[in-house]
């Protein structure tokens, strides 16, 4: 009796390592949804993730369904984070956009300058089913 116990202890303890790893090896691929606040309106903005191999691209729909490349990919122990610069007027606009990936959600921070000065607001995108 005394093996069993041992032995299910051991398949407990491995299963729980099992998700730990799991956690790690966050899947970023799909289609990700957000809403936010701009100009007194709720819109929404969309992120497309591809992974091949070791790399991870990407693009971000806006407006008219225009994609914007992202750059500056990186994913660590589940932790995502890249920019987006986009052209308005002649000038361009850096968002740099960080956040962890647990099973369909993605949270975390935007930062972007406004004015001369740096601001962040709140992000969480979640999965498009498929």
């Amino acid at each position: 009796m005394r093996r069993y116990a041992i032995v299910a202890m051991f398949l407990a303890l491995a299963g729980f390592v099992g998700l730990a790893y799991a956690d790690d090896k966050a899947d970023p691929t799909g289609t990700w949804k957000w809403s936010y606040e701009a100009g007194g309106k709720t819109r929404e903005g969309k992120l497309k993730l591809k992974k091949e191999g070791d790399k991870l691209t990407g693009a971000v729909i806006g407006g008219n369904n225009r994609e914007t490349t992202i750059d500056d990919v990186k994913l660590k122990d589940g932790e995502i984070s890249f920019s987006v610069t986009r052209e308005r007027n002649g000038q361009k606009f850096t968002s740099k956009y960080s956040g962890k990936i647990s099973g369909d959600t993605i949270k975390g921070k935007i930062e972007f300058e406004r004015d001369g000065k740096t601001e962040s607001r709140d992000w969480e995108a979640k999965r498009e089913k498929e």
